[in-house]
């Protein structure tokens, strides 16, 4: 029961895999809602902001007896579930899918809903997704998560106009295949617009940032994510390889170009590739070898040392 004395369930109805929640924030988002959910199955489809009040939504599980899993969660529970601090009321409902009848990108807005087909998430990372859009402006923020319909971003431009750019520039194409895993093949985006207009990011992690934010606390465990950090002879963790370095420049007193770090790190071994960005006020660049092994070399001999005085590579 709930402190207001409403049933937080109703035990009457048929199970169904589509579970209908009440009493939410009526500004909640998408990814509020999978966050309530994901712990109890994946989530297939979603639509929330629904009702008179906007504070209705449906959710709907792969499978039924994730849904079950749910409501006999919060049923057995002394703390209800909750979002942004409000008891959400929830119930089955009569229908067995969620079918959105809108036809989504159709609205031109200031927030893109990008499906990255043939990744898994982990493999494109949201560094990576950053790099990509920001080519054609100021990206504030970006959401990650997974759906029915594979890995997807919600990335939050100025205005629409921008966003209108990247999207006629970007969709069906594929991300640079440098910037991918080298299991990962074909990489196409599919582009569309989101209902959103601003997206709501509570921590800076592997799966959320707010660009325009640089106090948002940081969630250690989202930054981790699921991936299994190996374990090193000394005991300590060690990052997953690849052949691309992410590099920070520290403390410049003088201009780092493409030029100077093709000299620094071609000490190692061919560089194929370069590219230089700015994020967070200040530079990064992306420096990819022909293989982990050079790339390995690389970091170990150059991190933590100056490119001369007043930069560091990290």
């Amino acid at each position: 029961m709930s402190t207001s004395g409403q049933p937080q369930f109703r035990y009457t109805q048929t199970p169904s895999k589509v579970l209908h929640l009440r009493n939410l924030p009526w500004e909640c988002t998408e990814e509020e809602l999978i966050e309530l959910c994901e712990p109890f199955g994946k989530i297939v489809n979603t639509k929330c902001n629904v009702g008179n009040n906007r504070n209705q939504a449906f959710v709907e599980f792969a499978e039924q007896n994730q849904a079950i899993q749910m409501v006999s969660y919060y049923a057995s529970s002394s703390e209800p579930a909750q979002v942004r601090g409000k008891t959400v009321y929830i119930q089955y409902s009569n229908r067995h899918e969620i079918v959105n009848n809108k036809s989504p990108g159709d609205n031109p807005g200031n927030v893109l809903l990008v499906t990255i087909e043939g990744v898994e998430a982990g493999d494109v990372s949201i560094d990576v997704i950053h790099l990509v859009f920001s080519a054609f402006g100021y990206v504030h923020k970006i959401a990650t998560f997974e759906k029915a319909a594979g890995f997807q971003a919600l990335i939050q431009f100025t205005d629409a106009e921008t966003a209108s750019s990247a999207r006629n520039a970007l969709d069906g194409r594929s991300i640079p295949r440098y910037l991918l895993p080298e299991h990962v093949g074909s990489c196409n985006l599919r582009i569309s617009y989101s209902a959103h207009t601003d997206l709501n990011i509570k921590f800076q992690s592997h799966r959320s940032r707010d660009y325009t934010n640089p106090y948002l606390p940081v969630n250690p465990t989202a930054i981790d994510g699921p991936v299994q950090s190996t374990v090193g002879a000394d005991g300590k963790k060690k990052e997953p390889e690849s052949n691309v370095l992410l590099a920070s420049i520290e403390n410049m007193q003088y201009a780092v170009t493409v030029d100077v770090l093709h000299t620094v790190f071609s000490a190692f071994g061919t560089v194929q590739k370069i590219a230089i960005f700015e994020k967070n006020g200040g530079t990064q660049a992306l420096i990819q070898y022909p293989d982990v092994a050079t790339a390995a070399v690389a970091k170990e001999t150059l991190e933590g040392h100056c490119i001369y005085d007043g930069g560091y590579c990290l």
